[in-house]
């Protein structure tokens, strides 16, 4: 599995008569279907050495070979980004991410993102880890609140990244999801992969699903909603907000895998509370600092959105 570079795919039983594209897209991280199917087209991705369609349906014992090229350069200036800083030093930076701060440059999102932030506070950022991404080692959604981690150096980035990889950082979570939680804590050991349908969302129920393990408890109990904290042992993509939904108790404001009733709730006094966004927030991290080697750890204070959302099921 790679983000870009060459790759192999060897078809396995529950791909054959799959599409090219749909097979790539599934097992190479970060590459959606249409950008498979470009790559397909473009020549870069291949069956045996043979040049496909995107609609190829593979077979029982086909070898996928490709390349996935490294993004194109894209000038990113600099300019000032208001976002929470939890600890720095020549290293290292523990970012607080508000709610509703893209985290890099996407489609739709050219300006105003932590990472033009970032190289406003940091300028010798720029090269670290690509362009696109200076620095960063992993990421949260933009309605996801809380704790980011930045490396300052490539030997920090390296470091860091291979302490993600070794599962070696502690990440734990604060989210509140709709109904009251029977059991007090548990483990939930649900694969997730790409949506068999919707390439955009990510399910328990896809075709090429990668283990994917969420531990969490009760903090506190509402009428109608729970608030748990949760310890992610791997880190797949949307893998709260999936895992949450599967257990049939969607993260509040969570309009992709939740439930729109879900999304509105009462106060004290019945009125209607609307949900702002995805109420998740990444609250508490604790890794190896890179050149000292003690294990640190920090923690991020529950957004204000957050915890009118709380005060108010307090008092329900």
């Amino acid at each position: 599995m790679v983000k870009e570079g060459a790759f192999t795919i060897k078809v396995g039983d529950g791909e054959i008569d799959k599409r090219l594209d749909i097979v790539v897209s599934d097992r190479i991280p970060n590459i959606s279907r249409s950008r498979a199917a470009a790559l397909v087209k473009a020549g870069a991705v291949k069956v045996g050495e043979t040049a496909k369609k995107p609609s190829y349906k593979l077979k029982a014992g086909d070898i996928v070979r490709g390349i996935v090229p490294p993004p194109e350069p894209v000038k990113i200036v600099a300019e000032p980004t208001s976002f929470g800083v939890l600890f720095e030093d020549e290293h290292l930076i523990v970012v607080d991410k508000p709610p509703g701060l893209v985290v890099h440059p996407a489609p739709g999102h050219a300006r105003g993102t932590l990472v033009h932030g970032l190289l406003y506070r940091c300028p010798d950022l720029k090269g670290i880890g690509g362009e696109i991404r200076p620095g960063i080692v992993h990421r949260l959604d933009k309605d996801t609140s809380g704790i980011l981690l930045i490396a300052k150096h490539p030997a920090s980035h390296e470091n860091l990244s291979s302490q993600f990889k070794d599962r070696k950082i502690k990440k734990e979570y604060l989210a509140l999801v709709a109904g009251q939680v029977r059991s007090s804590e548990g483990r939930i050991d649900l694969p997730i992969g790409r949506h068999p349908k919707d390439r955009k969302k990510m399910s328990v129920h896809s075709y090429s699903p990668r283990k994917a393990v969420t531990l969490w408890r009760v903090r506190e109990q509402y009428p109608c909603a729970c608030l748990l904290q949760l310890d992610l042992k791997t880190g797949r993509t949307h893998q709260i907000r999936v895992h949450c939904a599967a257990l049939h108790h969607p993260i509040l404001g969570d309009t992709v895998y939740g439930k729109a009733k879900t999304n509105i709730l009462k106060d004290g006094e019945g009125n209607p509370l609307a949900i702002p966004r995805q109420m998740l927030h990444a609250w508490r991290i604790e890794f190896e600092h890179p050149e000292s080697k003690r294990r640190v750890s920090f923690r991020s204070e529950m957004p204000q959105d957050m915890k009118r959302i709380v005060d108010i099921l307090r008092c329900s």
